[in-house]
């Protein structure tokens, strides 16, 4: 499982608390129980559809489930990441992954371990800061989305922190240039360090709710 659960206190891109919940049904009152939650679109392990950055490209309702089922491959930058909490995967780490472990399949989700989701219960830790602009953690450089686009054509990137970018990121480039790409993005993964640096088949579950531009979703590898 690839998922953090997504508790009400789960770290925000903007800061702490974003998500609500309340009791609709009892067992005492109606003999079942239900609840109603609010919450961004954008919070817990998620997705980014293209439409997320670029008017009029496909949301999350129209996403085809030939790209939602994908060979995973893992990008280790951990050691990078304790250096530096804004490291970022370069096509550098792209070859030297083949050169150990083979080439990236075509239509993979290629994903970055920095190690990051073990700050996950805590959110300043995990945002690297207080909320937008203040953040810090890892993500994938625009150099690195661009060799895998011009030369492995993936169905989506995915990675441990809470933004596709770096978190000192002024321009949001990958968010800009990737996504507009037809491809999508999976932010705040759980377990990358647990599943094979290749050899898995990853299992992408949004919810495809009307002109949605993200969804909270499930992530499964098997391998």
């Amino acid at each position: 499982d690839l998922t953090h659960r997504l508790v009400r206190t789960f770290p925000s891109f903007f800061g702490p608390q974003v998500v609500f919940d309340e009791v609709v049904n009892d067992f005492s009152t109606s003999g079942f129980f239900s609840k109603r939650w609010t919450f961004e679109e954008h919070i817990g392990t998620h997705i980014d559809t293209p439409g997320h950055f670029d008017e009029g490209n496909s949301l999350v309702d129209q996403i085809g489930p030939e790209n939602l089922v994908a060979p995973v491959v893992v990008i280790d930058i951990t050691a990078e990441a304790a250096e530096d909490s804004n490291a970022v995967v370069t096509p550098d780490d792209l070859v030297a992954f083949e050169r150990r472990h083979g080439r990236i399949p075509d239509r993979a989700l290629v994903c970055m371990n920095s190690g990051w989701a073990a700050k996950v219960d805590d959110g300043d830790a995990f945002r690297g800061g207080a909320g937008f602009p203040d953040l810090n953690f890892p993500g994938f450089s625009i150099d690195a989305t661009d060799w895998l686009v011009a030369k492995r054509d993936p169905v989506g990137i995915g990675l441990d922190t809470m933004s596709l970018d770096p978190g000192n990121s002024a321009d949001f480039a990958v968010h800009v240039e990737f996504l507009a790409s037809g491809r999508y993005g999976i932010e705040s993964m759980a377990n990358l360090d647990r599943i094979p640096p290749r050899g898995a088949l990853g299992f992408v579950g949004p919810v495809p709710w009307e002109d949605g531009s993200g969804s909270p979703c499930r992530v499964i590898a098997a391998w």
